[in-house]
């Protein structure tokens, strides 16, 4: 009897046991904590890509948390994830959806990032994907179409390289021209060696030329700094007179001197012709009277 006591003391046991282990194999499956006190954060994707709700949520590939909703609002996914309080996360923290082996499982990876800011966990933040095998084939499968227009492209051509190649007179050309090149370059060679002391004595003239300009130049810096003066001096002076020249016409062309008057007063010119007019009467009176019977002077000198 007391055989059976402890035999059905020790099969409770086991099964409460087993049980505890069971539940919280299950709670830590499932993501089920007895606490609430994890970081709630809200994230925003373009694309998922297969995420799904109580997915892993690690930091540098520690599992720190889970999915705890995915939902679609208009053209945007959102995702809410729970992360262990332990976490320290920063304002500069990246979410990146990655892949967790080749049959496509998917995950939340957290960069904590290095800011001196804290991360604001009442802000909706954006989360950035992960290229997987999947996307890579997707992307592929989108080149195939060009590259089948390069490849076709690459046919015609190597076909008509191949034509130009399998031309007897177009390589008889080449040849031609590739030996005359060649011919070209020994002459250019002879010609180098040829005149290699005259270049180099260009070179050193040329050379010796610079070195007797910079000593020209430093030798007579004062003069050539006393001529420049001068000559600026003798420009500011033309400078002056050419204003002033200006200023003489604008006075002669406005009337305001006396030989604008004269040019432009047409009162006086005027004038001036019926003068001119009265001394031509005079003076032929005068030739008439001389060529006839002269002058009678009737004068009183006393």
């Amino acid at each position: 009897m007391k055989n059976e006591r402890k035999t059905e003391i020790k099969v409770g046991i086991t099964t409460v046991i087993s049980l505890v282990i069971f539940i919280w194999i299950l709670a830590w499956a499932k993501n089920i904590k007895l606490t609430s006190d994890d970081i709630i954060v809200n994230l925003t994707f373009e694309n998922v890509s297969g995420l799904e709700v109580d997915d892993q949520v690690t930091v540098k590939g520690l599992r720190k948390g889970f999915v705890d909703d995915i939902y679609l609002v208009g053209n945007k996914i959102f995702v809410r994830i729970y992360v262990d309080n332990n976490v320290d996360l920063r304002k500069d923290a990246k979410f990146w959806i990655a892949t967790i082996d080749l049959m496509g499982g998917k995950k939340i990876e957290i960069i904590p990032g290095e800011s001196n800011e804290i991360l604001d966990l009442n802000s909706l933040h954006t989360g950035l994907i992960q290229p997987d095998l999947n996307s890579m084939m997707a992307i592929a499968g989108s080149m195939m179409s060009d590259v089948q227009t390069i490849v076709d492209d690459l046919k015609i051509t190597l076909s008509v390289v191949n034509n130009y190649i399998s031309d007897d007179e177009m390589m008889i050309d080449l040849k031609s021209s590739l030996k005359n090149l060649n011919n070209l370059t020994e002459k250019f060679n002879a010609l180098i060696t040829d005149n290699s002391d005259n270049i180099t004595r260009i070179t050193e003239n040329t050379a010796a030329l610079s070195e007797e300009s910079r000593t020209f130049f430093h030798e007579n810096k004062e003069s050539l700094d006393s001529s420049i003066q001068k000559f600026n001096i003798i420009l500011s002076r033309s400078d002056s007179l050419v204003s002033r020249f200006n200023f003489l016409a604008a006075e002669t062309i406005e009337g305001n001197n006396n030989l604008g008057r004269i040019l432009y007063d047409d009162s006086l010119m005027i004038n001036m012709q019926e003068t001119i007019k009265i001394l031509i009467k005079l003076s032929k009176l005068v030739l008439y009277q001389i060529q006839t019977d002269g002058f009678k002077v009737d004068a009183n000198i006393w």
